[in-house]
């Protein structure tokens, strides 16, 4: 198993978008992402610091996508 890298939130923003999610809508700092075909919600949050692999995790966890699948992308 590989550990998660440290990302920017714009970085794991572009790679959701190369896994088919699309932008919601936005709410304060925090962008929500959709996926039409699992029809799954992913919430990032745009701070200018590196997501830390706890909060990338449960990102990941909510969206249905394995960290191999993520790092590969």
């Amino acid at each position: 198993m590989s550990k998660l890298p440290v990302l920017k939130p714009k970085q794991v923003l572009k790679k959701f978008e190369n896994l088919g999610f699309i932008i919601d809508r936005q709410s304060g700092s925090h962008l929500i992402l959709y996926n039409p075909k699992t029809k799954r919600r992913v919430v990032i949050p745009l701070h200018l610091t590196d997501l830390k692999k706890g909060t990338l995790s449960t990102i990941l966890r909510e969206s249905g996508i394995n960290k191999e699948e993520f790092i590969q992308v």
